[in-house]
């Protein structure tokens, strides 16, 4: 089941993970992770599986129109 964890980010952008999601993403030794930026928050996710989630929860021309309208230059280059 889905539950809410916090993550620790440091003030040079470090993230530290859960000890609970790093033993089930396999990540106790340290590891990558996907990143994606959907706009309104950042979701964190098993390294490899980022583009077919993000192909699954946001069609190309969808995504292309939501970041069209954000009024924010940072997030609007994702």
């Amino acid at each position: 089941m889905a539950q809410i964890e916090h993550f620790l980010i440091s003030t040079s952008g470090q993230m530290s993970s859960p000890a609970a999601a790093q033993r089930r993403w396999g990540l106790t030794k340290g590891g990558s992770v996907d990143v994606l930026d959907l706009g309104f928050g950042v979701l964190t996710v098993p390294a490899g599986t980022g583009p077919a989630l993000l192909t699954d929860l946001l069609s190309r021309e969808a995504h292309v129109a939501f970041v069209a309208d954000i009024d924010d230059p940072e997030l609007a280059t994702t």
